[in-house]
């Protein structure tokens, strides 16, 4: 057999740096998700500041879920606070890789802000992977005790300021859509960074009051409510919460069948709640692993004793119901759709 010719020799090169690409990429393909995860870490990708409920439920799952990821990863945490979470989510679905190492939390609304064109929308909500929820997530106005506002019948008599972050955020939208659909003189005073801080500025005396949900506040100032430092005044739910029976769920506010479809919709993204997605393009037996993780992480007994030391509550939904239900967010009839648009509509 004749040796191959120098030209030959550099004819043949690129076809054998693709056949090596191919079975290393073949190679990459067939690791199972333990062999992929063993020795990695994983980012969870946080779209608020430090110390909010969001950032506390996302720091009490990485410290519990990677024992239950096959390979058991490190999970690391990362804040990307901005735009109401619109920044992670974005990083999520634009840049981070498409290989499972990253898991992201945002606002619950945002299959709906999508849907609605929200300005610094750059993510499509359906196609990301959704892993799983841990609680849905029970939002409310509440009032300083010396605010003349005490409950909400007086909110549509007088104004009272409430401290707001990113226009995304639920904290701002909820007030806003009050107000358009049904009257009340909320005005949101924006630019604090994340609802802790937030919080402190009603204690200062900055502002009235503000909207967050339940869970921040017993988290950060579990003294408020028995104490009465506060008024909880509505809240932003289908049904009444448990723990807050004798508010008015916003729902309840409605006085005809268009302001209650209206009402619905928005307050829905409770039930997407405390949700965790990957990136989309995740290898579908990844994704499986993740969901199954969150699952487990949902039984175990140390997560779920931190959740109660920290009076975190815990209301699970599987990666693929959760699944679904953006996907019924994500699919609203266009003219509701556009009363909806009306609603979130910040008037200066």
């Amino acid at each position: 057999m004749k040796p191959l010719t120098a030209a030959a020799r550099f004819a043949a090169a690129p076809a054998a740096m693709l056949a090596a690409f191919l079975a290393a990429s073949a190679g990459a393909r067939a690791q199972t998700p333990e062999q992929f995860y063993k020795g990695k870490q994983v980012e969870l990708a946080i779209g608020y500041p430090p110390a909010g409920s969001n950032d506390v439920y996302a720091r009490a799952l990485a410290r519990h879920i990677g024992k239950h990821i096959p390979g058991n990863p490190t999970v690391v945490p990362q804040n990307r606070p901005g735009a109401g979470s619109f920044l992670a989510l974005g990083y999520v679905y634009n840049v981070a890789p498409k290989d499972g190492t990253v898991i992201g939390i945002g606002a619950p609304t945002a299959p709906l802000d999508e849907k609605l064109g929200t300005q610094g929308v750059r993510f499509k909500s359906s196609e990301l992977n959704w892993i799983g929820r841990i609680d849905s997530l029970i939002n409310m106005v509440f009032l300083w005790h010396t605010s003349p506002v005490k409950t909400i019948q007086d909110a549509f008599k007088t104004e009272a300021k409430l401290s707001g972050t990113g226009v995304g955020s639920t904290v701002s939208i909820y007030p806003t859509v009050m107000n358009n659909v049904l009257g009340t003189k909320f005005k949101l005073v924006m630019g604090y960074k994340g609802s802790n801080e937030a919080q402190l500025a009603v204690e200062r005396g900055e502002v009235e009051g503000h909207s967050t949900s339940w869970t921040a506040v017993k988290v950060a100032h579990p003294d408020w409510r028995p104490e009465k430092k506060i008024n909880v005044v509505v809240q932003f739910a289908v049904k009444r919460h448990p723990e807050m029976a004798d508010v008015p769920t916003v729902v309840e506010l409605a006085r005809t069948d268009e302001e209650r479809k209206i009402l619905s919709a928005v307050v829905n993204a409770a039930e997407i709640g405390t949700a965790f997605f990957t990136t989309p393009g995740a290898p579908p037996d990844r994704v499986e692993a993740l969901r199954r993780a969150f699952d487990a992480t949902m039984k175990d007994p140390e997560f779920l004793a931190e959740a109660e030391r920290t009076k975190l509550t815990v209301g699970p939904l599987r990666g693929e119901e959760l699944q679904k239900l953006v996907a019924e967010v994500t699919s609203l009839p266009p003219e509701l759709v556009e009363k909806i648009k009306a609603a979130y509509e910040m008037k200066k």
